[in-house]
């Protein structure tokens, strides 16, 4: 039987290794067919059955490498086509129109809304270290996992949907702060699920069972 591919966006500001790390494993223990690929293809993430956008860095940064790698209309297409995708931490706040980071500059529209600045006196900014996550609107992402799982964020910045019905968990930083969103294929989180023991890695397996 033919491997359905799994895509890894690399477009130079994303935790690759960890991430395709986390898959390939999660690939190898659950007998998975999928042919893990890190890529810049536009044309192979088109076609890919599952695509993965991580990132890490500045939105302005990210927005200008996908638009200089020519994958801005790739991942509008596999979004907007119906195939299961999955946005890791800065991955999840690109897919909303801008980021107050950095002003001017568009983000990739899939999700309406904006991605503002933390606000939470008396805390630390970045947002670093583990949290719970409180479920909000049913994820398929999150079945079967601890009531109050706990996963480790690294953020300075969080999405603000313009529907609320849009956040799937929130987790508690100075007031609820969106951890997770999703709308029909196109999920994403605000934390790191390659880096958060076995509730991450059980919410990677959800994405690849889903």
């Amino acid at each position: 039987m033919a491997l359905e591919t799994l895509a890894i966006i690399d477009y130079g500001m994303g935790n690759l290794h960890s991430v395709s790390k986390a898959f390939a494993k999660l690939n190898d223990e659950n007998g998975s067919n999928y042919n893990i690929i890190v890529t810049s293809d536009p044309v192979v993430i088109s076609s890919a059955a599952k695509v993965v956008l991580p990132g890490v860095g500045a939105f302005g940064d990210c927005m200008a490498n996908l638009n200089s790698y020519g994958l801005v209309d790739s991942i509008k297409e596999v979004a907007g086509q119906g195939t299961p995708f999955l946005g890791i931490c800065l991955g999840l706040q690109l897919l909303f129109e801008g980021s107050e980071e950095d002003p001017g500059v568009p983000g990739l529209g899939i999700l309406p809304g904006m991605v503002r600045k933390l606000i939470a006196p008396g805390l630390k900014i970045p947002h670093m270290g583990w949290n719970s996550l409180e479920m909000k609107t049913p994820s398929h992402l999150f079945a079967a996992l601890p009531s109050v799982p706990y996963v480790y964020f690294v953020h300075s910045y969080h999405a603000v949907p313009e529907n609320s019905q849009l956040v799937t968990a929130v987790t508690g930083y100075g007031g609820a702060v969106t951890a997770a969103v999703g709308r029909d294929n196109v999920q994403a989180v605000q934390f790191h699920p390659e880096k958060s023991s076995a509730a991450g890695l059980a919410i990677l397996a959800n994405f690849l069972r889903g």
